[in-house]
């Protein structure tokens, strides 16, 4: 990982991209309508980590980018060459009415490995970390209790300890338009996310 001196420089200008999303077809970028409500996570490569939370009932849009690093409005190269310091990360708004943090983080959880540390599959590189990036108490508390029950899940399986990284949302750099909704427009592409087949759905919460 680099540091914020070592990181690349960025740029100040956004990154351009569509206005409404493919699938849903609500706005990609805030302000959001009331009751909306955000999440981001990182499980891998962001085209098939974002049709897993646009497929769920409830959420108002996503949208694909870069966070937890260092070099403002990143290009997808630099995010690539590891020295931006940047996860792919997906951005979720939700209606809180319909859909609840909880499920977003049992989906989070089970459709990937959070025990590969700087890698998902055969992707490989410090962007394809796992990392749950919390707005507020509520979802920093509900974040690390369910990473407690579902390591506890994951031992009881046979599998490693969980590599996830549990942070503070940071600025989120909208990805490059081409990678929106990426799997809508390319229904045969790539998508590397596989899960363990255990659910936290299956465990006890506390």
């Amino acid at each position: 990982m680099p540091s914020p001196d070592t990181a690349l420089p960025g740029r100040s200008e956004l990154m351009p991209g569509s206005s409404a999303h493919d699938v849903l077809g609500h706005p990609l970028r805030p302000p959001f309508p009331a009751g909306i409500e955000c999440a981001v996570f990182a499980l891998g490569c962001f085209w098939g980590a974002e049709r897993v939370f646009w497929q769920q009932a409830g959420v108002y849009t996503t949208a694909v980018g870069y966070t937890a690093g260092f070099t403002p409005n990143p290009t997808y190269e630099e995010v690539c060459s590891g020295q931006t310091g940047h996860s792919e990360a997906v951005l979720v708004a939700f209606e809180s009415q319909r859909v609840d943090y909880a499920t977003l983080l049992a989906l989070f959880w089970e459709s990937h490995d959070p025990t590969q540390g700087m890698r998902q599959g055969n992707d490989k590189g410090t962007q394809y970390r796992s990392g749950i990036y919390f707005k507020g108490n509520a979802q920093r508390d509900a974040a690390q209790r369910t990473m407690d029950v579902f390591q506890a899940a994951l031992l009881a399986g046979g599998r490693g300890t969980i590599t996830t990284e549990i942070k503070p949302a940071t600025e989120f750099y909208y990805a490059e338009e081409y990678h929106q909704q990426y799997l809508a427009r390319n229904p045969t592409g790539y998508c590397g996310l596989g899960g363990t087949g255990i659910h936290l759905r299956d465990s006890r919460l506390p």
